[in-house]
């Protein structure tokens, strides 16, 4: 990888519309393709696949058509219809040329990619992709680092317990913030974690206290003090949260357990040696949550378990480990490091699964955790490096980079939208402009600007979808609430539809743009003849994704029925085909269920995939913390959303020239490439 195969098109492609020929079928077929492509950069997909197969009809066989059509269904979620035409596009093109070898890495990653979902995968190695080092030459950036704490976008906080100070990371290894503590000071902070409001919790080890800081780093106040009587802490250093806020504190010096409440207030010790528990000899890791405690001894080479009130329980694992240091959750699962090893213990059957192993038994991995992009990111101690853990799959296939639109309404001046991605479609977020390099016709296209990273914005643009079936049409005031809730927590909808058996979208009054209250009720009740046993659960989730296609920042589409999506459900649509439809636009699906469904599994099956296919939730409405917490989580989804803009200095043949553009994008030792083109305005 970072190795760049450039793709040049043909010079006659360059001229008369991308298509060579001068006769009247290549002239017509020119004049489709142009409209294609200017109706795929309006996001009319639909529309452009008609011309795009008109320009076929005129110029059979012809290779960039056919890899446009390919775009347009992709984009569409037609997959197999898309990989079809690209196939097609790669016996044109010829196998040994430029663009199909772009084009067979594409091809690939569409067939083998599975997921959204940031999972660690049992099944494959990971390798190393890149080091952030704390020393630089004979310069020190930090020392002796102990923890890592990924944040949403890319970068981790790390605490460095050689330099006395957390730092925070970006992903390219730039270091970003730097915080010491109050004015005294950190006194060796050892472990960092971060509570569900954002504030952070600083051990320090030899202070005996816990920092509390806000979500920027900014100390507030102190938890416990040195010594041994309640509430006081001996050697304080790895921690965790449970679902309800309680920390739980490893005492390296007392080999005990201290809880405190969400308030800081001591409530127990626990893990002194009785007549069930043999006592702790080294305690090191602690992951708490679903109602236990796991805690790591170094010197026993176990991990116990107690419930939340210090009660022993057992051992989940007595071999297999070299010497834990830290425990983290990974969905149901603990992420462990274990001297120069990262594990996954599997909660449910003790089997231990090795991830990675780094360099030799020199190498002391204290803390380790999953990134954003998907990585693991690892605190090498001895060596003074945070070690960037990527699967071996991954770092053998590189980035997916695909141009989404180009804006040339602006002509010379060109924007460019593209997607950023790992091979199984998760965003990659956290990429800056030294990330980006655009070109025209091999040379870097000129001013080149960086304007928008999808994954730093927190605005929401929403489409809800009422299902209009018998099951819901005497819940009127649950699917009004529901709408209530939705437009409380991220704004006014873009469009209600009513999956009716023709869906459509319901009139919502207002004045201005602002639609009343009362309005959206009464359009999220509908009327009675909306009401069918024939809804269309498919053609209305097209409708509500297509109308937030040109919409900027975080988009969701927000399913309110029963969860049973009857008969008809997929008669036009398949289920993967409407999931891939939004995934490959940037939706994520969440689902709202009314009614008494909301915890029948069967009944929920479809929904839960679509849900998990795209990032989103499914929930009832009357949840005991409701629906918009979990709505407003979308501000934090990751996207992999990028714009950037340049010059462009190539001639446009009065507007009916179609112009190149590539976009590559480099991280650590990965890379990826995208090539594309576009009409600027005829004049």
């Amino acid at each position: 990888m970072g190795l760049f195969l450039r793709c040049l098109l043909p010079a006659q492609a360059q001229q008369s519309g991308g298509i060579g020929g001068t006769d009247q079928a290549a002239i017509q077929a020119q004049e489709e393709f142009r409209l294609g492509v200017q109706a795929y950069n309006r996001y009319a997909f639909n529309e452009a696949i008609l011309s795009f197969e008109q320009a076929l009809s005129f110029r059979p066989g012809e290779a960039l058509i056919l890899d446009w059509l390919g775009r347009s269904y992709y984009r569409s979620g037609l997959e197999s219809s898309a990989i079809a035409q690209w196939q097609a596009a790669l016996g044109a093109y010829g196998t040994t040329s430029p663009e199909s070898i772009l084009l067979s890495s594409k091809i690939e990653t569409v067939r083998n990619r599975r997921t959204l979902l940031s999972r660690l995968d049992e099944e494959i190695r990971y390798v190393e992709a890149g080091h952030y080092p704390g020393r630089y030459d004979s310069i020190t950036a930090y020392r002796q680092p102990t923890a890592v704490l990924p944040l949403e976008d890319g970068s981790a906080w790390v605490a460095a317990y050689g330099s006395n100070e957390i730092i925070r990371i970006d992903v390219n290894g730039v270091i970003r913030e730097r915080r010491r503590g109050p004015i005294n000071g950190f006194d060796r902070p050892y472990d960092i974690i971060r509570g569900e409001d954002g504030k952070l919790f600083v051990s320090e080890f030899r202070g005996g206290r816990i920092s509390v800081l806000d979500s920027s780093g900014a100390w507030l106040s102190y938890i416990g003090s040195r010594g041994l009587g309640p509430g006081q802490l001996l050697g304080p250093a790895n921690m965790a949260l449970d679902e309800e806020g309680y920390l739980y504190v490893v005492e390296y010096g007392s080999r005990r357990i201290s809880k405190f409440d969400p308030d800081g207030t001591f409530i127990l010790s626990f893990g002194s040696k009785s007549a069930e528990f043999p006592g702790f000899l080294s305690p090191t890791g602690i992951a708490a949550g679903m109602g236990r405690v796991y805690v790591a001894d170094a010197v026993s080479k176990s991990i116990y378990m107690f419930d939340g009130n210090g009660r022993y329980l057992g051992i989940l694992l007595a071999e297999g480990l070299r010497g834990p240091e830290s425990l983290r959750f990974s969905g149901e699962k603990l992420l462990a490091a274990d001297t120069n090893r990262i594990l996954l213990v599997d909660l449910n059957s003790a089997i231990i699964t090795e991830l990675a192993m780094a360099g030799n038994s020199q190498v002391r991995i204290t803390g380790a955790d999953v990134d954003r992009n998907g990585n693991i990111l690892a605190a090498n101690f001895n060596n003074d490096e945070i070690l960037v853990l990527t699967p071996i799959d991954e770092m053998a296939s590189g980035l997916f980079v695909s141009i989404d639109r180009v804006d040339a309404s602006q002509f010379p001046l060109v924007r460019i939208e593209l997607q950023v991605q790992d091979r199984k479609r998760r965003p990659i977020v956290g990429l800056g402009a030294g990330n980006f390099l655009l070109s025209e016709n091999n040379r870097s296209a000129a001013e080149q600007s960086f304007l928008y990273a999808g994954y730093l914005s927190k605005d929401t643009q929403v489409s809800v979808l009422l299902e209009r079936s018998p099951a819901t049409a005497s819940l009127g005031d649950d699917l009004a609430a529901a709408v209530r809730d939705i437009n409380a927590a991220l704004g006014q909808p873009v469009s209600l539809v009513s999956a009716a058996e023709q869906p459509f979208r319901e009139r919502m009054a207002g004045e201005g743009s602002l639609v009343s209250a009362t309005s959206l009720a009464r359009a999220a009740r509908g009327s009675a003849a909306s009401y069918s046993q024939a809804w269309r659960f498919d053609l209305g989730l097209r409708l509500a994704t297509t109308d937030l296609l040109q919409g900027s920042g975080k988009k969701a589409l927000v399913y309110v029925g029963s969860g049973r999506l009857g008969e008809r459900a997929f008669e036009a649509y398949s289920l993967a085909e409407l999931a891939v439809y939004m995934a490959n636009n940037n939706i994520a699906f969440y689902a709202v269920i009314v009614g008494n469904n909301s915890t029948d599994a069967a009944a929920n099956e479809d929904i839960r995939y679509l849900c998990e296919a795209t990032g989103g939730v499914v929930m009832p409405l009357y949840r005991s913390q409701g629906i918009g917490p979990v709505l407003e989580g979308l501000r934090e989804s990751p996207s992999g959303t990028y714009i950037l803009s340049y010059r462009s200095g190539l001639p446009t043949d009065f507007g009916r020239a179609y112009l190149p553009v590539e976009a590559e994008v480099y991280l650590l030792d990965r890379s990826g490439r995208d090539a594309t083109g576009y009409f600027p305005p005829l004049e």
